[in-house]
């Protein structure tokens, strides 16, 4: 099973016994088939699934040859079903195990909320800069339930955070890069689903 704990505190406290066990796991040829069954324990089946959010969450290797152009390491995922495949428990749990995580819900999430916003401070009047979803999300993983539900528009501005991981606003004299090197887990019921 898996337990979360800050991840500076997790090295600390790791004792010379927890550093020979991983050790010892880290040769064990079944390792990826041990991770899989451990991810949401409590849904029967679904493999495929749960060794989607186990490669998501270890995400890939970034790569930047020759500190020319920045190649994400980050794995976005859709896990598009049916009711029964238990969508939003499996992002539950993720939420739970991710040691950066943000939940949100298409029906409730507009693109400013997403990305990020501009508004104007109530006490000073000045503008200021509000981050959204991806960028709380920033090196860890954003969840968004409900993806269908999403307007088409909002959808778009999600596409330059899971291209480019960053989210570049212009408004109210603010012109600015954000970094949002997330990964994306969005789950979505099938165009015409029953």
């Amino acid at each position: 099973h898996i337990v979360v704990k800050d991840s500076k505190q997790v090295v600390q406290s790791l004792t010379d016994e927890d550093i020979a066990t991983i050790q010892k796991l880290s040769k064990d040829p079944r390792i990826a088939e041990r991770i899989i069954a451990s991810m949401a324990p409590s849904i029967y089946g679904h493999d495929y699934i749960k060794r989607a959010l186990a490669l998501a969450l270890f995400g890939g290797e970034s790569k930047n040859p020759g500190d020319k152009h920045k190649v994400r390491g980050d794995i976005n995922l859709l896990i598009c079903g049916g009711p029964g495949t238990a969508k939003s428990q499996f992002l539950k749990y993720t939420e739970k195990i991710a040691p950066r995580a943000v939940f949100t819900t298409g029906q409730g999430a507009s693109a400013v909320g997403v990305t990020a916003y501009v508004r104007r401070n109530p006490i000073s009047h000045e503008w200021t800069l509000e981050a959204g979803a991806l960028v709380l999300a920033d090196q860890g993983v954003c969840l968004i339930d409900e993806f269908d539900k999403m307007n088409d528009q909002d959808r778009t501005s999600i596409h330059e955070a899971m291209e480019q991981q960053s989210i570049s606003i212009s408004k109210a004299g603010i012109v600015t890069s954000l970094q949002a090197r997330c990964t994306v887990i969005a789950a979505s019921n099938p165009i015409g689903g029953k």
